[in-house]
């Protein structure tokens, strides 16, 4: 199974159109957005439009620039596209995905805590893909001048659940960073996108 994932591309079309391309390709068997698509939602709707265009599965999740925007009713318009935040998709070959978008600056969310426990065991034989806007604490991905800025709960469910990948988005200082957390790959794979291939 091999996907595209990218994030924080804030109305960059060139960029995406550049991402678009490389979606298209036939060895992408889907695509996935962890936030930020947009300036504070002012495009979101042409961002979705040239997603859909893709002709895949489009898994979004909406970051802090997307809080606000009516996002689950205006991603329905779009066939293609589907919002999975605060939601678990099973897809082929016992693959599920877990998305928890918004937000980004928590560094303790008691609302992934609650989402989180609907997840817990229910999952044991699965291999599990989980997208989050912000990244897990103590990690390359979340250091900001210095300093670690990332979700502690993120962290600890990624420490128990140990998905086969986390990817996150948010900080653009750490931009296309690579890192693990115990048996898990953490990524974020910001504008430029990174292409995943997992078995």
């Amino acid at each position: 199974m091999k996907f595209i994932t990218f994030s924080d591309f804030h109305e960059d079309f060139d960029q995406l159109d550049t991402l678009i391309s490389r979606a298209k390709e036939d060895d992408i068997d889907f695509i996935i957005v962890a936030g930020d698509m947009t300036v504070f939602s002012k495009g979101l709707r042409p961002v979705l439009k040239r997603l859909d265009s893709i002709g895949k599965k489009v898994y979004v999740i909406p970051g802090n620039h997307e809080e606000g925007a009516g996002f689950d009713k205006i991603v329905k318009d779009y066939s293609n596209c589907v919002n999975f935040d605060r939601q678990s998709i099973e897809l082929e070959n016992d693959f599920v995905l877990l998305g928890y978008g918004r937000d980004g600056f928590s560094q303790k969310d008691p609302e992934f805590r609650k989402v989180a426990r609907s997840w817990y065991g229910k999952f044991k034989n699965k291999k599990v893909i989980l997208v989050t806007h912000g990244p897990p604490a103590n990690c390359k991905l979340d250091v900001v001048s210095g300093h670690h800025v990332g979700n502690i709960d993120y962290r600890g469910f990624i420490e128990r659940i140990k998905p086969k990948v986390a990817i996150c988005g948010h900080i653009h200082e750490t931009a296309g960073e690579v890192d693990t957390i115990g048996e898990t790959n953490v990524v974020n794979p910001c504008w430029e996108g990174m292409v995943i291939e997992l078995v």
